[in-house]
């Protein structure tokens, strides 16, 4: 049985256009918290031997110490995770005596000069990543011009992928609000991630667009598009589950280190299967319909 897909497209439109709103007003009002790989600082992470104080208490504790707005992250049963403005070494030791019995686990110290570079770097491979997508989707679809252009195939996927990404940032963008969770390295990798899962979940739907296209006589390109949407559906979901159940592992059981990692990267698979079954394949055939009207 074949599920119509694009009948209710209206209606997955305003979903969607309900979730981007909100997005936009998240990193609007909060804005993202920048880690200290790109605006320099330290990070600290340390276990207590017995019971693990408030954050009220451990900020009470190191309010000499002027280190600024220092954001303090539990972990597990008695760890916590520092991350504060650069200090040196003596800065270093003083605080961990201060802290009282505890055991050092990591320390880290990231200069501005080199936060500022990693920063202009990121900014770069992203851009680059972006147009890279954009290369590879006007190249495999060079050949499809009807009943829309091959361009369009490349604005929808666009179109999709800022969808894709509008989520999990917007998350972070909450969390950093709320929990004080920054943007990071490993945060920014996951968000690459992103990118190329929403394109390559968008390709392989309008790959199978492109096939019916050409070896299929269906009188309709709504037709096209569902009986695509249907023949990958199956492909799809599988992907996505077995992408999820590891990455909801690493999530719960991983550690502080890669938590975040795996959140950005379940929040935008999640976002990215929904969007190449419910979208990508609709926004096609509403561009399609509203040329026709138009000619």
């Amino acid at each position: 049985m074949m599920i119509n897909f694009t009948k209710y497209r209206k209606v997955f439109f305003l979903f969607s256009g309900t979730i981007i709103i909100a997005s936009f007003i998240l990193l609007f009002l909060f804005g993202l918290k920048p880690g200290i790989d790109f605006t320099g600082g330290s990070i600290l992470e340390i276990e207590y031997i017995n019971n693990r104080p408030s954050n009220q208490e451990i900020k009470d504790k190191l309010k000499d110490f002027h280190l600024g707005d220092f954001s303090i992250q539990p972990t597990g049963e008695k760890g916590v995770i520092l991350r504060m403005k650069d200090i040196d070494q003596e800065t270093h030791q003083r605080i961990v005596e201060k802290l009282g019995e505890i055991k050092e686990l990591r320390f880290e110290s990231i200069g501005p000069t080199i936060g500022k570079e990693l920063k202009e770097k990121t900014k770069v491979v992203i851009i680059l990543s972006l147009l890279a997508m954009l290369l590879y989707i006007a190249f495999a679809f060079r050949k499809v011009s009807r009943p829309i252009k091959s361009w369009q195939y490349g604005i929808v996927a666009i179109l999709i992928l800022c969808h894709d990404l509008l989520i999990p940032l917007a998350v972070f963008s909450f969390l950093g609000k709320y929990s004080g969770i920054q943007i990071t390295i490993p945060v920014v990798v996951a968000f690459l991630t992103v990118v190329g899962y929403a394109i390559n979940n968008v390709v392989v739907v309008f790959d199978r667009i492109r096939e019916i296209i050409l070896k299929t006589r269906l009188e309709t390109f709504e037709e096209m598009v569902n009986l695509a949407i249907n023949q990958t559906l199956s492909r799809q979901l599988n992907t996505s589950l077995t992408t999820l159940f590891p990455l909801l592992f690493i999530y719960f059981l991983g550690g502080e280190t890669l938590k975040y990692f795996a959140l950005a990267l379940i929040l935008g698979i999640i976002a990215g299967t929904y969007s190449s079954i419910f979208l990508a394949g609709p926004v096609l055939v509403s561009w399609q319909k509203r040329l026709t009207k138009r000619s």
